[in-house]
Order: C-alpha cells, then sequence, then structure tokens
C-alpha cells in the first residue's frame, strides 16, 4: 500500500470515528478543548490566529475562538476562494457570514485579508510526533507554504478529538509537521524533530 493510499484508508477510518461522536458529547469536548487551549495557548496580544468555523463533525472551536479574542488575539477563518486556495479573512463575532462555497460559510470579500501568526488547524488524523493527514485537497499545506514564501514561520495547532489519533501517520517529504495538538484531552507541545 502507498502512502497515499494509506492516508486515504486511516481519513475515513478516522473521520468515521468522529462522525459517531454524538452532537451532545462533541459539544462537551468542544468546550473541553476551550478550557484548556484557551489558557495554554501562548500568544501575545495583537498576535492574529486563525481558527475555522466547524463543518461536519468538526469541534466547534468558536468558544476557544471567544477566549483567545478576550486574552488580546485578532481572529480570522479560512475561506476557500477556489478549488485550489484559502486566504484568511478577518472574523469577529459582529462579521455577517456569507457562504463562502463548498458548504462552508465565512467573512465576506469586505473583511481584511490575514496572515496568522498561530493557526488551528483541523485534521482527519494525526499521531504523537505531530504528523497529520488533512481532508485530502492540500488547502492548508498549500496556505502555509505561501505564508512560508512570504517569510512568516505560523505556529501550527492541530485540532481533534482523541479518536483521530492514529498510531502513526505515513509521513511523506512534503508533509507539514504539526507544533502541538489540542483534543479534549488537553494541550500537547510535540517536540522538534531530529535529523
Amino acid at each position: 500500500m502507498t502512502p497515499r493510499e494509506l492516508k486515504a484508508e486511516l481519513r475515513n477510518e478516522r473521520l468515521a470515528r468522529r462522525d459517531a461522536i454524538s452532537l451532545e458529547d462533541r459539544i462537551v469536548k468542544s468546550l473541553a478543548m476551550a478550557e484548556s487551549g484557551g489558557e495554554r495557548i501562548v500568544f501575545k496580544p495583537g498576535s492574529i490566529i486563525s481558527g475555522f468555523l466547524p463543518i461536519r463533525s468538526e469541534a466547534d472551536i468558536r468558544p476557544l475562538m471567544d477566549r483567545l479574542r478576550r486574552r488580546g488575539a485578532r481572529l480570522c477563518v479560512p475561506v476557500i476562494l477556489d478549488k485550489q486556495t484559502i486566504a484568511f479573512r478577518e472574523f469577529s463575532a459582529e462579521t455577517p457570514l456569507v457562504s463562502t462555497g463548498f458548504g462552508t460559510l465565512g467573512p465576506g470579500p469586505e473583511a481584511a485579508v490575514l496572515d496568522p501568526d498561530i493557526m488551528l488547524v483541523p485534521l482527519s488524523a494525526f499521531d504523537r510526533t505531530g504528523h497529520r493527514i488533512g481532508y485530502g485537497a492540500g488547502h492548508y499545506d498549500r496556505a502555509i507554504d505561501r505564508l512560508w514564501q512570504k517569510g512568516l514561520d505560523p505556529q501550527l495547532i492541530g485540532i481533534a478529538f482523541d479518536c483521530q489519533e492514529v498510531p502513526s501517520v505515513p509521513a511523506e517529504p512534503h508533509d507539514v509537521r504539526l507544533d502541538a495538538i489540542l483534543t479534549e484531552s488537553g494541550y500537547s507541545i510535540f517536540s522538534p524533530e531530529i535529523g
């Protein structure tokens, strides 16, 4: 089995586990994430943090984003511009949301486009070395690469439920490692890879 095929299998398996979490449990787990991450994520006031508005069975990190905002973060969320590109538009509780395609909502084109200092990254699966499996479209990988091309190096924090952890992600050379993971069990920072 190729790494790509194994990733697809792990993605489907872990998303099925996430989908099986009841709405009530998802709310409880999302609030636990807000409690833990709301204090443990370190940043300077005025830092730009990208979150996301939940789709399908993702964790609802709006309570977490609100806590980060109250600590001085400037928030943005991704919007899909086309099949290849996402941009991060400024977001607040008062921001009107519009359809941004592919079943997502986000701020409209009048919202400022920001470059995040910290990115809260949704994912399908992760391992304890910081490797992740996304949803397969590569939106975040390309967005991170664009930030790197600008000389920026955002901190990457994966957002997932415990059930999305796998023993090992078949990492490829182009894969981008997470700096930390936030689940309902808490916030964990990954050690840098050696070698």
